[in-house]
């Protein structure tokens, strides 16, 4: 392994934050087209404990992604979503805001549909169970949104907001802005944040990842 090498992949532990014993971190630098040099971020505990963080080292303005699905050939568009990204679908009411275990992943437009269908499906259910006659008939009426979106039948608007600049959709067709102090503050980061305008040390304690609020 080369000098270079071996300062781009190290390991450090701590403790795992479920069971206590011993967690250890691999680090992992590369170089990716568009992002640059990132690092790799990953730790498996025995106890079932795991996280996966990919974190850009370049410093990043805090962005908002648009793009208006409007055709198959959207559903290809790239999309990286850190652990701080939050996942926005207007018209059906639905965010996706990022929990204290959340983990990044690349995918596309339809992989994004795809994952929120899952959640919607499984929420429509707990509503069936619990006689929310409302709630179960809205839960089908997103799931048929977003298979028709996915069959190029719908179109819907998907944002990526994220506060530490570190998601992005990538297509010719999205929009993209820098957001501004005030809206990046509204946005939760699914990490420990250490904000020098107050020296204040704060924990993100929002729901799982996959939430969904209409």
């Amino acid at each position: 392994m080369s000098e270079e090498s071996s300062c781009r992949n190290f390991v450090t532990t701590i403790s795992c934050p479920l069971c206590h014993e011993e967690l250890i971190i691999n680090w992992q630098g590369d170089d990716i087209p568009y992002f640059g040099e990132i690092m790799y971020i990953t730790a498996r505990c025995d106890c079932s404990f795991r996280f996966a963080d990919t974190m850009i080292l370049t410093q990043r303005d805090p962005v908002h992604y648009e793009l208006k699905v409007e055709g198959l050939g959207d559903l290809s568009s790239r999309v990286v979503r850190s652990t701080s990204g939050t996942i926005r679908i207007p018209e059906l009411g639905i965010d996706v805001e990022p929990g204290s275990v959340s983990e990044s992943y690349v995918t596309n437009i339809e992989g994004i549909m795809d994952r929120i269908l899952d959640v919607v499906i499984t929420a429509t259910k707990w509503a069936k169970e619990d006689g929310d006659e409302d709630r179960t008939a809205k839960g089908l009426e997103i799931q048929q949104m977003l298979r028709d979106a996915m069959d190029g039948k719908q179109e819907l608007t998907v944002v990526i907001e994220d506060p530490m600049g570190n998601s992005a959709i990538i297509s010719d067709r999205a929009v993209s802005r820098t957001l501004d102090p005030e809206e990046a503050a509204e946005l939760k980061t699914g990490m420990i944040v250490f904000d020098t305008s107050s020296s204040e040390m704060e924990m993100d304690a929002c729901a799982p990842d996959h939430s969904i609020t209409d």
